[in-house]
């Protein structure tokens, strides 16, 4: 029989740390509780020391990291709160209501910030396309998505789909939401004042999710089925009322502190306020208001029912309080009281169940640092990839269109409401989302990035490369990149292999953004990411958000009008390494990836979002995922016009299918001059022109591709619908 301190996923040494900080043995229901707050994806405990290493303060933060959403000053007094987090396991075994409920916790955090949800992303990951399981997860990922962002009306501006073979156990669920929020009357999770009532409002309490968090802090299991009753079940409509009643009270002087109730439940909500406060919390769980009968104190505290908040509220406003509430039909529910003691004491049908210091059970947990080495498939791999030798490029460039990591995802983002609320200006297919601010003409921009090939070739660089990635998608549509939130997807990080690889990643990352002034305001952290056979590439999700003061001035990667001159910006890098060419050609991905020049991406980016803003370019993307021939396909589809390229490539392979550099743009040719003046000293290279209905290619004089955009264009947009029409 397994040790007590196993049955809630604890080690020995962790069970007698707590033995120490309660000066005795914890009952069944502290134990519990120290389970799922001192899991992994509670307490971070293998991550601490590693996430010390992100910048988090700058010009902009004015909430970081250790809140429920980081928050940055956009100006005139506004904040924009921001923040992504993973669904993975859930969505893993119930994919409609896993992800669904994902929506709904990172939605929950925002408000619960005092600001207004306004737009929503996500970053999927799944197997292979053509697997029924994957055609089943990603079906009913996209369904759960959208039922819950449609009924909440919270335009989804943006994201991204990705599928690899790694992820055939595990899916990854990454969602991200964004709201606006006066600076004045932002809302933080504390519990202060001894004496201030505890209300929990919204949802009554069920059993669904019980141990959730400890569920998301272990390796996923063969057998599934046996996981469901740990997934949540959500109610948007539930969502909504209380979203719209917790904004109605942003000026209540009652209120507090505000927690939503979200991975383990009350246990994590009320422990958390109190230690930020410094202060206890007396419960009484006879209060709790219940949807199932007979439920005892570890079920209740435990709980994951969604839809819940947790306010701290003055005692002469509880009433008025609770009116506000009720009007909206939802139940509030006085659960307690702030105490100064520091002790989180739980009553149950008139008996004192638990006692816990707050302080120990959300910051005592011993850190892990497990021993890290370097894996022997780096040690072992060719610094520079295999030679792609002689290609038909006219073959790898219809391939590369219709590879489901290039193919265009309208089959995904179709399902989603992404003009809800009027301020949508770029929606998802565009290098980023981007949403006006009303009565201004500002401009947010935002996206989510991760290819994890780069930092599985090469964890350090490939960490800086995943940060510039992002960097570079707002950089291409003229939005000037202010701030990051993370979410760290690994595998499990006992395995020192692994542990290196995470290592080596977040600091490549921290390097990049301290150089690029990009902090990171919060995140979150996702490990054990792997099924009995299977373990996730690294996968590191980068949400970055800007800001520009024009919205009117942004522009996409579609093609505008014929005799554009064609540019590209920037040094091309011809690194092969973790290419989509180099995947395709050899099945493989081999070499290492080279370190970035991000002072000189910085200068870049400046030069070239203040050449977007004149106005003087009238398309841009980054080369990314397919290199340059990738770009210049999907920019020539998306705006219906062709191109004649002319290149003088000694490297041929290198300059069409390098992934690591530079922008295309068009140009106005009556702005030739002046863009080419604007953009000094940064490296300018006139590659072509926009023209006609076919991408033609000549590489000195001999023509390389020629290809209809008809035809480009078939394969580019019905790859996607076509493998899920024929589903089963």
């Amino acid at each position: 029989m397994d040790n007590v301190w196993q049955s809630v996923g604890l080690t020995e040494h962790e069970y007698n740390t707590i033995c120490e900080h309660l000066g005795r043995k914890p009952n069944d229901l502290e134990l519990n509780m120290y389970g799922v707050l001192w899991s992994e994806h509670c307490s971070y405990k293998h991550s601490k020391p590693l996430l010390k290493h992100f910048p988090t303060e700058g010009d902009k933060v004015v909430q970081g990291p250790g809140e429920n959403a980081g928050i940055i000053d956009i100006g005139d007094n506004k904040g924009l709160a921001f923040k992504i987090e993973s669904h993975n396991h859930p969505s893993a075994v119930e994919p409609f209501q896993g992800a669904a409920t994902g929506v709904g916790g990172i939605v929950r955090d925002i408000f619960s910030m005092g600001a207004r949800p306004v737009a929503i992303l996500n970053s999927l990951r799944f197997g292979d396309i053509k697997s029924p399981r994957t055609q089943y997860l990603l079906d009913g990922v996209v369904s759960g998505i959208s039922h819950y962002g449609n009924c909440l009306g919270i335009a989804n501006v943006g994201g991204e789909v990705y599928f690899d073979e790694s992820y055939q156990q595990n899916p990854l669920v990454n969602a991200m939401c964004l709201g606006l929020v006066d600076l004045d009357k932002i809302k933080k999770g504390t519990a202060k004042g001894p004496k201030n009532l505890v209300m929990l409002v919204g949802a009554s309490t069920g059993r669904d999710g019980i141990a959730g968090a400890s569920f998301a802090s272990a390796d996923l299991e063969e057998d599934t089925e046996s996981s469901r009753p740990q997934v949540q079940v959500g109610d948007p409509f539930m969502e909504k009322l209380l979203l719209e009643a917790c904004l109605e009270l942003i000026d209540n002087e009652n209120i507090v502190g505000v927690q939503d109730l979200g991975a383990a439940g009350l246990t994590s909500a009320c422990c958390e306020m109190a230690e930020r406060s410094g202060t206890g919390m007396k419960i009484n769980l006879d209060n709790v208001h219940l949807r199932e009968q007979h439920m005892n104190a570890t079920e209740i505290m435990l709980s994951e029912s969604q839809e819940r908040m947790l306010y701290v509220v003055k005692p002469e406003g509880a009433e008025e309080v609770k009116r506000a509430f009720e009007k909206w039909d939802l139940s509030a529910s006085i659960i307690g009281e702030v105490t100064e003691d520091g002790i989180i004491s739980m009553y149950h049908k008139g008996r004192l169940e638990g006692k816990i210091p707050a302080k120990s059970i959300t910051e005592g947990v011993p850190v892990r640092k497990p021993e890290a080495k370097k894996p022997k498939y780096i040690e072992e791999m060719p610094k520079t990839p295999a030679s792609l030798g002689e290609l038909n490029h006219n073959s790898m460039w219809t391939e590369m269109i219709s590879h489901p990591n290039v193919a265009s995802k309208k089959w995904v983002y179709q399902q989603y409401d992404q003009h809800v609320g009027t301020n949508t200006v770029l929606s998802p297919g565009q290098n980023a989302g981007v949403f006006r601010i009303k009565e201004t003409n500002k401009g947010i921009g935002v996206t989510t990035d991760c290819n994890p090939q780069y930092p599985y070739l090469s964890p350090y660089n490939g960490g800086m490369n995943v940060v510039l990635e992002a960097y570079r998608n707002l950089t291409a549509t003229g939005i000037t990149p202010a701030a990051v939130t993370d979410c760290l997807n690994f595998p499990n990080p006992e395995d020192s292999e692994n542990y290196w690889v995470y290592s080596n990643v977040v600091k490549g990352m921290a390097e990049a953004t301290k150089v690029l002034d990009t902090p990171v305001v919060g995140g979150n952290v996702s490990l054990y990411n792997e099924g009995p056979t299977h373990k996730i590439l690294p996968t590191p999700v980068v949400g970055m958000v800007g800001i520009t003061e024009d919205v009117e001035k942004t522009v996409t990667s579609a093609f505008k009008g014929d005799n554009h001159l064609i540019y590209l910006i920037g040094d091309i890098n011809y690194n092969l390494s973790g290419s989509l060419a180099q995947n395709i050609t050899n099945d493989k991905v081999e070499g290492e990836v080279d370190k970035p020049n991000l002072e000189q991406e910085k200068q870049i980016s400046k030069k070239l979002i203040s050449a977007i803003n004149k106005p003087l370019v009238k398309s841009a993307v980054d080369i990314s995922q397919g290199g340059l021939a990738v770009a210049v396909m999907k920019s020539s589809v998306k705006g219906q016009i062709g191109a004649e390229l002319n290149l003088k490539a000694d490297d041929l392979n290198g300059t069409l299918y390098g992934e690591h550099g530079g922008y295309l743009v068009t140009v106005s040719p009556k702005d030739k001059e002046q863009f080419e003046k604007h953009m000094e000293p940064v490296a300018v290279r006139k590659i072509g022109k926009t023209v006609g209905d076919k991408v033609m290619v000549n590489n000195y004089d001999s023509q390389i591709v020629s290809l209809e955009i008809a035809q480009l264009a078939k394969l580019y947009n019905n790859y996607l619908q076509g493998v899920m029409d024929s589903e089963g």
